[in-house]
């Protein structure tokens, strides 16, 4: 996969402020807003058990973009998105992967990781690597890199792919689609069998597609919002 040559930082341009006048939305038209986005984030679950049923493609590339207006260290946006479909290449990330959890589960982890992830009934066995129609491997930049090999720095790489990858799963839920963050660990594997350059390495793996028809979740209970707000 080539490097993307078609965007360029703005590094050391100078600061160019342009208008920005939203519409301001009614009070009691934001709160309703608020209140159905609430009810309907409160219904996103992890999904591990996937139908292979294909998904509409466009809805996963909005998906894609509205992750890509995530806030970044420097506007420096440091992240690339691989849509993967292929069969064959999800197959062999899931073989790499299985391989790589098969030594965290027999010992790597440490029991106490282990009993962490004991409620969430997981194993080293990843179906929904094949399982899905499609996986988003998202890769973190630590620098840009230039086609003629220059290099320039990226800042609060990590927090921001992370605003992203949020944005990302919360866009896909919204859409209707169910998808899992995966990480195996190490996660080099990825790199090498989508051919990424030496800037990036991956962050996360995120398969995306319908429930199956008998799919399960945990039976979790999330912290309500008096255990996880201050307010000072």
């Amino acid at each position: 996969m080539p490097i993307s040559t078609h965007w360029t930082p703005a590094h050391g341009a100078p600061y160019r402020p342009v208008p920005y006048r939203p519409e301001r939305m009614p009070a009691e038209e934001s709160l309703a807003r608020a209140a159905e986005l609430r009810r309907l984030m409160d219904r996103r679950r992890t999904v591990r058990q996937f139908s292979a049923d294909p998904v509409p493609e466009q809805a996963v590339r909005d998906a894609i973009a509205c992750a890509a207006t995530a806030p970044s260290g420097a506007h420096q946006q440091p992240w690339t998105f691989i849509l993967v479909k292929d069969p064959e290449v999800r197959r062999r990330i899931r073989a790499a992967a299985e391989e790589e959890e098969r030594r965290s589960y027999a010992g790597r982890l440490g029991e106490e990781w282990l009993a962490a992830l004991r409620p969430l009934g997981t194993d080293e066995v990843k179906p929904h690597l094949t399982d899905a129609p499609a996986l988003i491997v998202v890769f973190r930049q630590r620098y840009w890199l230039g086609a003629d090999g220059s290099k320039r720095k990226h800042y609060y790489v990590d927090e921001s792919v992370g605003i992203a990858v949020g944005m990302l799963l919360s866009a896909l839920h919204l859409s209707g689609l169910a998808a899992l963050v995966h990480t195996p660990s190490p996660m080099r594997f990825l790199s090498e069998v989508l051919g990424r350059p030496a800037n990036e390495n991956a962050f996360a793996v995120i398969p995306v597609g319908y429930p199956a028809a008998d799919c399960q979740v945990p039976d979790l209970v999330r912290k309500s919002l008096d255990q996880v707000l201050v307010e000072v």
